[in-house]
């Protein structure tokens, strides 16, 4: 049997001490990450929507970071105002919010 998730995302809540590089902690990924979960439960997808807060996932300069399964999605610099966008479009109806993806860096 599948799982009835059809999408996952997971909010960096990493936090360095305040003389390391950034982290998205620092930038209130908390907040973000409790944005997500109140939409989550305004809008009345449990069981369809799961959200993970995680440690580092790598783009600590651009946080807050998200990161959407199954399609892989990367978001950067969100923020609390970001939320009920991303919600509606990404987490609601599957259509990715292009203004806040991530530019992964050219080596």
């Amino acid at each position: 049997m599948s799982s009835p998730i059809k999408r996952h995302f997971f909010v960096c809540t990493n936090s360095r001490p305040p003389m390391a590089k950034p982290s998205c902690g620092q930038k209130n990924s908390s907040g973000v990450y409790m944005k997500l979960v109140e939409e989550l439960e305004k809008r009345n997808l449990f069981g369809q929507v799961a959200i993970t807060p995680t440690g580092c996932l790598g783009p600590c300069f651009d946080g807050p970071s998200i990161v959407v399964y199954p399609e892989g999605t990367w978001y950067a610099n969100v923020t609390e105002d970001d939320i009920a966008e991303i919600a509606e479009g990404h987490m609601q109806n599957g259509k990715v919010v292009d203004r806040l993806l991530y530019q992964w860096p050219q080596f």
